[in-house]
C-alpha cells in the first residue's frame, strides 16, 4: 500500500486541489446558495473530479497493494458527485449528503489511525500525534455530520449552514491530502526504498 501511495503522490495532489476550490466555493456561497441547477451541477463535476483521483490514487499501479481507505473516500465523494450532478434527480435530502461525508470522513480516520500506529512502532512519536488529531478530526466531522443529517440539530432555512459545514470538510480533506502528497513526494524523492506510515513498510521492486 505504501508504495502505491508514494508512486501516485500526484494524484493525491490533485484530490486536495479539487477538494480546495470545492471548500472555497461552498464557502462563498453562504450568503447568497446556488442559484441555479446549473451551479449544482458543475460542483458535482468538480466532487466526481475529486473522488476519481482519490480512487485513482488508491488503485493505480497497485502491484504491491491498495489502499482501501483511500479508495473508500473516493467512491463517497463520487456518489455525492453524482447526486449533485442530477443523475439520481434533482430532488435529494440532506441526509443522505450527510451519511456519504460521513463515510469519507471516517475512511480519513482510519487512513490516519493505521498511519499513526505505524509511525509508533517506528517511534516517530510526534509524527503520530499529528495523525491522531487528524483522525479525531476526521471522526469529529462524521459525528457532527451523522447529527446535523438527522436533524438532531436544526438548520435554519435559507441560513444555508451545511455550507459552512461543506466547506468546513472540504478545507480539511483539502489539507490531509495536500500534506499527505508533499511527504509522498519527498519519499518518492529521497529513496528507492520507501516507507510510509500508512502501512507495513514495503521494498520497491526495481
Amino acid at each position: 500500500m505504501a508504495q502505491t501511495l508514494i508512486k501516485n503522490w500526484w494524484l493525491l495532489a490533485l484530490c486536495g486541489v479539487l477538494d480546495a476550490i470545492i471548500s472555497v466555493i461552498y464557502l462563498g456561497k453562504l450568503s447568497t446558495g446556488f442559484v441555479s441547477f446549473a451551479a449544482v451541477a458543475f460542483m458535482g463535476k468538480l466532487t466526481v473530479a475529486a473522488g476519481v483521483c482519490a480512487v485513482a490514487g488508491g488503485v493505480w499501479r497497485s502491484s504491491q497493494g491498495k489502499c482501501w481507505p483511500l479508495v473508500l473516500h473516493g467512491l463517497a465523494l463520487g456518489a455525492m458527485g453524482l447526486i449533485f450532478s442530477g443523475v439520481f434527480g434533482t430532488k435529494t435530502k440532506f441526509l443522505t449528503i450527510a451519511l456519504l461525508i460521513m463515510l469519507a470522513a471516517i475512511s480519513i480516520g482510519i487512513l490516519a489511525i493505521t498511519a499513526a500506529r505505524t509511525l509508533r512502532r517506528e517511534r516517530h512519536v510526534m509524527n503520530g500525534w499529528l495523525l491522531d488529531v487528524v483522525g479525531a478530526v476526521s471522526v469529529g466531522f462524521a459525528l457532527a455530520f451523522y447529527v446535523l443529517g438527522f436533524q438532531w440539530i436544526k438548520l435554519g432555512p435559507g441560513s444555508h449552514a451545511d455550507f459552512i459545514w461543506l466547506g468546513a470538510y472540504f478545507g480539511f480533506s483539502a489539507i490531509c491530502m495536500l500534506g499527505a502528497a508533499l511527504r509522498l513526494r519527498s519519499l518518492s524523492l529521497s529513496s528507492p526504498i520507501g516507507t510510509l506510515p500508512l502501512g507495513r513498510p514495503g521494498h520497491a521492486h526495481p
